[in-house]
């Protein structure tokens, strides 16, 4: 099962106590199905928690059962409320009057409690809703094909402390989140907590992955740095030796220069703890400087 199915198994779970908020997660479910008007109330879906709650949900919320059940080993399974009665009943319940209203609009004096408010989003998300599996990236969506549905959602939505953006696909509209945190925030609050700590671990691990890149790649770049200095000061030397021994050398010089000959895979700091005595890393790397200069110098002699 995808993270979006287990998330929404997890929602599935949640007792159904007060029929107020029964209701409230049917007109999120209704908004956001497949079909809500005069005629017909269809719902699809491919989830066979969500499909296990349904029938017990509008049970619950209007005491209604379904006209059309999903067919034996349908991957999609669909429900449907066709008779005039039955749709009634949901209509009254939400104040909706399809002979008077051209598009749906959220009714919020059905949802002035909180709990109902939260019953509502995680209707709307069973129903409409998709969350991207958190190893591969961070988006979490709920699509509807009413316009002033998912302004009005989005409205509760700040209201209940979320931030959403808006977006449309096609024929649908949306709200959608693509920080971890207000996903996790959002599945945590309609009742998916541990679908919620999955997608914060998820992340935890990914930025201690990306950290630990980071930090290789930082060392490699610097291992690449120090591996082409030191071929430079061993390259340097080699110009020096071609025209004088290392003894003619002042003694700190010559010091430096066979410490790097004899260990060439050394950093300046290891080399300047074989000096004697020791010595730091900028003092060694200014003695190495002066043999650059000193092998310049010479070749510019060798020239004239």
């Amino acid at each position: 099962m995808s993270f979006s199915g287990d998330a929404k198994a997890e929602l599935c779970r949640q007792e159904i106590v007060r029929k107020c908020c029964a209701q409230a997660e049917c007109y999120g479910i209704l908004l956001y199905a497949n079909r809500f008007d005069e005629a017909e109330a269809r719902i699809v879906t491919e989830s066979e928690s969500f499909a296990a709650r349904l029938p017990v949900l509008f049970k619950k919320a209007f005491r209604v059962s379904f006209d059309r059940l999903p067919e034996a080993g349908a991957a999609k399974r669909v429900f449907s409320l066709t008779q005039r009665d039955k749709l009634s009943a949901l209509s009254a319940v939400f104040g909706y009057d399809p002979g008077s209203s051209l598009a749906h609009h959220i009714n919020f004096a059905v949802l002035e409690e909180p709990h109902c408010r939260t019953a509502f989003f995680r209707g709307a998300f069973l129903a409409g809703g998709s969350v991207t599996d958190p190893s591969k990236g961070y988006h979490l969506e709920l699509a509807t094909s009413h316009l002033s549905v998912n302004r009005e959602l989005a409205t509760l939505l700040r209201e209940a402390g979320f931030e959403p953006k808006s977006a449309r696909r096609g024929g649908n509209h949306m709200a959608y989140f693509k920080r971890s945190e207000d996903i996790a925030d959002f599945l945590g609050a309609v009742g998916a907590p541990v679908a919620a700590m999955e997608l914060m671990n998820a992340k935890a691990e990914k930025d201690l992955r990306g950290g630990v890149n980071r930090r290789v790649n930082c060392d490699a770049a610097n291992l690449d740095k120090a591996v082409d200095a030191a071929q430079e000061q061993l390259s340097v030397i080699h110009r020096l030796l071609e025209r004088m021994e290392l003894e003619d050398l002042p003694p700190k010089l010559a010091e430096a220069a066979r410490l790097r000959l004899e260990h060439p895979d050394r950093t300046l700091t290891e080399l300047g703890e074989l000096c004697q005595p020791p010595i730091t890393k900028s003092s060694l790397n200014y003695r190495l400087k002066k043999l650059s200069e000193l092998a310049g110098e010479q070749s510019e002699e060798r020239e004239r």
